[in-house]
């Protein structure tokens, strides 16, 4: 475990010299696979359709098509984000509020305000 933390600490260089071991741009406790599987299917499963946009653009398709395909993009990022949040919340958040860490509410509510 301490050398997982101070790789984490090594990959982001703004974490040096936490007392907690924790790294400020890394999960505590990391995705099981399953979820980050199924995190990597929507992920590219969006990247696939903005590639369908562009191939649209590049066939000259009607300016309706183009917008419809970018509505369902926006609504498909809207749930990536939501879950995202979700996960946050349930995970990271919970564990600093355990902590003591009331600060950590400001930054749900910053990050919620993001997403609407």
């Amino acid at each position: 475990m301490e050398k997982e933390k101070e790789m984490l600490q090594a990959v982001c260089g703004q974490c040096e010299g936490r007392k907690d071991g924790h790294c400020c741009r890394h999960k505590a406790v990391p995705r099981d696979e399953v979820q980050l599987r199924q995190l990597q299917n929507r992920l590219n499963r969006m990247m696939g359709q903005l590639g369908g946009i562009s191939r649209m653009l590049e066939d000259n398709r009607y300016c309706g098509d183009i917008l419809t395909q970018i509505a369902a993009v926006e609504s498909a990022l809207q749930s990536f984000g939501y879950l995202i949040l979700q996960e946050h919340l349930k995970t990271c958040v919970a564990d600093e509020i355990r902590k003591g860490n009331t600060q950590i509410v400001d930054e749900a509510v910053d990050l919620i305000k993001k997403l609407k």
